[in-house]
């Protein structure tokens, strides 16, 4: 499928490349993508770019290699940058204290964008600031666009179309677990967690996991309220998935879900995928047993508190864990797996007993799946007709080309009707 025309010097660059993240980008590009692509690698130091280049070339010596492009974390330097591409991947973290400099560039100067952030208060922050602009320009941005939060949204996309095509009907609840992980995060992941209450208070990050809180529109909706019991324990008992506990990505995930929501209901190119006016959705993760899942959810519920209100433990915990530009060697990666499952209810006024299940599941590497979500989201820009006008949008307005894609090179979704 042939690239879009542009009049610009390149189709994509990769901001960060020397980094963790983005070289398993520009490993990914370098192996995936069609041979006639124009693209660069961006970074401080050229040294560490020409090494980039240099391990590109091992793994597919045919292709082009990438150009390089000095580039410091300035408002000049990342508008200049800006300019000179289609789009731009950035790996640059923490967001919440290095991000605005590309976000901003992109928005003011028309060049679409894509980021692996978990930082749904930035994200919240980077839409008062900039959607008008994108909108002006015809920048199309999409934060949270990796492992946060691109699965839940993804699923929930999948489920909302299988339950319209073999119920017909709008969807009503959604409810997404993270039924199994193993895998280690990278010290750039640990360190965006550590640096985010030093940036925005803990008020202002509250905020941005209120429900519908970075959705353009609300929805009054509420999801079915727990019982005593899963509030006292933090645990929930859901059909087809079993027994659930809090996850420390749901109220993240939530956010760009809800977006999503609120995105389809209000633009006209995405009306099609609106999931409906009684959509609710929550998220969660597998517990073992209720002694585990119940240690999970108090572990996080204190560990929260003490990152959020106790600088002097985020000091100490940075000392002794990796530091960015760290992670998984390659070998721990390809033992790394990770599988989400979702279920649906479809909001008709008569119960059918059925309901909508998607399971979605990759081997191979965390961040290797983000380089995954993250190029082939570009390419997808790149390639197909979306009519996305401008703005800031969310992993699932790319459309079922971009699942296709995913489900290629191995992240696979399966969904069907089953029996609630």
């Amino acid at each position: 499928m042939p690239f879009k025309k542009h009049s610009r010097q390149y189709d994509l660059v990769v901001f960060g490349a020397t980094g963790y993240t983005g070289l398993l980008c520009a490993e990914h590009i370098s192996i995936h993508f069609p041979t006639d692509l124009r693209w660069a690698i961006a970074g401080r130091s050229a040294e560490k770019l020409q090494n980039v280049i240099n391990e590109c070339k091992s793994l597919n010596p045919d292709r082009r290699p990438p150009a390089i492009e000095i580039c410091n974390l300035n408002d000049a330097d990342l508008g200049a940058l800006a300019k000179k591409t289609f789009a731009l991947i950035t790996t640059v973290g923490p967001y919440a204290k290095y991000g605005e400099y590309a976000f901003k560039a992109c928005a003011e100067n028309g060049t679409h964008y894509f980021d692996c952030t978990g930082e749904a208060v930035w994200h919240m922050t980077m839409i008062k600031k900039y959607e008008a602009t994108a909108k002006a320009t015809g920048a199309c941005l999409f934060p949270q666009a990796a492992i946060e939060s691109a699965p839940s949204d993804l699923i929930t996309f999948k489920l909302a179309s299988v339950i319209k095509s073999e119920l017909s009907a709008p969807v009503k609840d959604v409810v997404v677990s993270l039924h199994e992980i193993h895998g280690a995060p990278s010290g750039g992941t640990l360190h965006t967690l550590f640096s985010l209450f030093d940036v925005f208070h803990w008020k202002e990050v509250a905020k941005s996991h209120k429900p519908y809180a970075l959705s353009p529109v609300q929805n009054t909706k509420r999801p079915p309220r727990p019982s005593l019991l899963s509030r006292l324990t933090g645990l929930h008992s859901i059909p087809n998935l079993g027994l659930l506990t809090t996850s420390i990505t749901g109220g993240t995930d939530a956010a760009v879900v809800q977006r999503s929501w609120g995105l389809f209901k209000q633009e006209p190119s995405l009306q099609k995928h609106f999931h409906g006016p009684n959509f609710t959705y929550r998220e969660f993760m597998r517990a073992r047993n209720w002694l585990k899942g119940m240690a999970m959810h108090y572990g996080l519920v204190i560990g929260g508190l003490l990152l959020m209100f106790c600088p002097p433990l985020r000091t100490i915990m940075r000392k002794f864990v990796r530091q960015p530009g760290e992670g998984p060697s390659k070998e721990d990666q390809e033992k790394e797996y990770i599988q989400l499952r979702g279920v649906a209810t479809p909001d008709i006024p008569t119960d059918t007993g059925k309901q909508a299940l998607c399971k979605a599941e990759y081997r191979g590497g965390m961040y290797r799946l983000t380089a995954v979500l993250l190029c082939q989201g570009a390419l997808t820009l790149l390639q197909d007709d979306l009519e996305l006008k401008g703005g800031i949008y969310t992993p699932s307005c790319l459309g079922h080309g971009y699942i296709d894609r995913l489900n290629e090179l191995g992240f696979k979704f399966e969904t069907k009707i089953v029996d609630a």
